[in-house]
């Protein structure tokens, strides 16, 4: 499972697919504080990336590779 929640954090796990967005973007606008760990991500397919620009949640963790790392901070760490 490419993304794991708990009770406010969703965990995205290896290769976080288009089919996966609908779903992230449901649990982001039901939690108030939601934070988002992209520690164990390797890919976050483009759909997932607007969910996550649109709904700005707090990212607690980010991934490990540090390529992946620094596109995703550009894009997402507006703080």
């Amino acid at each position: 499972m490419p993304v794991k929640y708990t009770t406010n954090t969703a965990r995205l796990i290896d290769t976080v697919n288009v089919e996966d967005a609908e779903g992230l973007l449901e649990w982001l606008q039901t939690q108030k504080k939601p934070k988002v760990n992209l520690s164990a991500c390797s890919h976050l397919h483009a759909a997932n990336l607007q969910v996550l620009m649109a709904a700005k949640p707090v990212i607690s963790a980010w991934p490990k590779d540090m390529e992946l790392a620094a596109w995703l901070k550009g894009a997402l760490d507006t703080r």
